[in-house]
């Protein structure tokens, strides 16, 4: 059974029509890359998987019920995690607060419900060590990170509140060479424990390390859906220019 699934999803603005009958499915525990050119309907289609856009038409189901109309808190209290491309961290606070941003842990003292820091930095520290995030304490500045590890501070958030899907956007857009390979191995790390990735990304390097199957995006359209042992990057780009593989270059 497929941990995600949508069926036939169409969503317009006006007269341009953003999404044109998507389908395609996501199962447990798999990583999943989501590819095409700018403008090509990712991230229309990604909102509208997270509650900010409504379908005009088509379904979407995620663990077996139908996502279509619910709030995107009621879709995140589902188990969709969505790591967008700037993180959205506070720059100036630390790792455990922004791990907790907004679901903080608090405490009854004296009738007032307070922070509890103390109890979000024990459990900060516990989903760094089990994630193998290479920050060195929960009580750095977010802003002074690298940029892999700012983006192991935003998987940690996500994993928090055990997602069994984490949507990420362009994760490894702007790093270095060694961060990059960091972030392929949290994603592979989630997939070990069972959660599925959809991956968007236009690096085809990192696609083809760590994703189980390519979906390409062309108009609002998906125009190819392969396992990527069956594949090429050169019959991806094919896909996503809408050029004949043998023209394109590589």
């Amino acid at each position: 059974m497929s941990l995600l699934r949508l069926e036939d999803v169409r969503k317009s603005f006006g007269v341009i029509e953003a999404l044109r009958g998507v389908t395609f499915s996501v199962e447990p525990g798999s990583a999943v890359a989501l590819v095409g050119d700018n403008g090509a309907g990712k991230s229309t289609l990604m909102k509208t998987i997270t509650g900010v856009h409504t379908p005009d038409a088509g379904r979407i189901e995620f663990d077996g019920q139908s996502l279509v109309g619910m709030a995107p808190g009621a879709i995140r209290a589902a188990g969709i995690e969505m790591i967008y491309q700037d993180l959205a961290l506070a720059k100036q606070r630390d790792v455990a607060t922004n791990i907790f941003l907004g679901r903080e842990i608090t405490r009854n003292v004296l009738g007032l419900r307070l922070i509890d820091a103390k109890a979000m930095r024990a459990q900060a520290e516990a989903m760094i060590e089990k994630l193998g995030a290479r920050v060195k304490s929960v009580t750095q500045i977010a802003g002074q990170l690298s940029g892999g590890q700012q983006q192991s501070v935003a998987i940690a958030r996500a994993l928090t509140f055990n997602p069994k899907l984490v949507i990420m956007d362009e994760p490894t857009a702007a790093l270095a060479v060694r961060e990059i390979e960091h972030v392929l191995d949290l994603i592979r790390t989630l997939k070990s424990r069972g959660i599925a990735v959809i991956l968007i990304s236009h690096r085809l390097t990192d696609v083809f390390a760590v994703c189980d199957r390519i979906v390409v995006l062309r108009q609002g359209a998906v125009i190819a859906e392969d396992p990527t042992s069956a594949t090429s990057m050169k019959a991806v780009v094919a896909h996503i220019v809408g050029a004949a593989e043998e023209t394109v270059k590589g």
